[in-house]
């Protein structure tokens, strides 16, 4: 028994890999253990035990538990972030595609997991990290608010709108980005990514009635 449950750790977790591939690894174990036991209840011993490896390993590549909360962060922001960038760097989309494409990038399975949500919130809501998530991430929020609003002149522009505030319009797809992530944490049976999507659009479809419908 002893020697096959062996087995079995090694063909799970091979002595050695790349250094990405470890680094990707304990990032994965530290979302995992935020989620369940938030920042606060984040330790590197209980980092390395969700992951399957060493004391030694995680502090060969992160120097420290802020460091790898640090690194974990950056990781998810970069990963939502060239969700949506692909489209807005795509010439053959109109300025409504792309802006429809980052709402959905914004409600992405991948990107708005349960477990996923837990840490943006955790690091949201304990004092000593929303400075760790301004000087990292927030310039990815200020960039896509920024696209968002050119997008939405664009639009204005070619649908003749004679109302709309496109820096107002990007603000409030910010609130409701946030807002809708939140519930979708709390009350994951009531809401859901893509009835997010829904509203958003109905949203922009009482702005810009000739470029969205709800």
């Amino acid at each position: 028994m002893g020697a096959t449950a062996k087995k079995t750790d090694t063909q799970k977790k091979p002595r050695t890999a790349p250094p990405e591939v470890r680094r990707a690894q304990l990032i994965d174990a530290t979302i995992t253990c935020i989620s369940k036991c938030g920042i606060s209840g984040t330790t590197l011993t209980g980092v390395t035990k969700e992951a399957g490896l060493s004391l030694g390993l995680v502090n060969f590549h992160f120097k420290s538990k802020d460091a790898l909360l640090t690194e974990t962060l950056n990781t998810l922001a970069a990963e939502h972030r060239d969700l949506w960038m692909k489209a807005v760097q795509r010439e053959d989309l109109s300025a409504a595609d792309k802006l429809t494409a980052i709402i959905e990038a914004q409600f992405h399975p991948s990107i708005c997991s349960r477990k996923k949500l837990a840490v943006w919130f955790a690091f949201f809501g304990e004092a000593g990290h929303r400075k760790s998530y301004r000087e990292n991430s927030s310039q990815f929020d200020i960039e896509r608010q920024e696209i968002c609003a050119g997008l939405c002149r664009q639009i204005i522009a070619e649908g003749d709108y004679a109302s709309p505030d496109a820096d107002g319009i990007s603000m409030t797809l910010e609130a409701m980005f946030d807002g809708f992530w939140l519930n979708m944490l709390m009350y994951p049976s009531k809401f859901t990514g893509k009835a997010a999507v829904k509203q958003v659009r109905i949203y922009l479809a009482t702005l810009f009635p000739g470029h969205f419908n709800a």
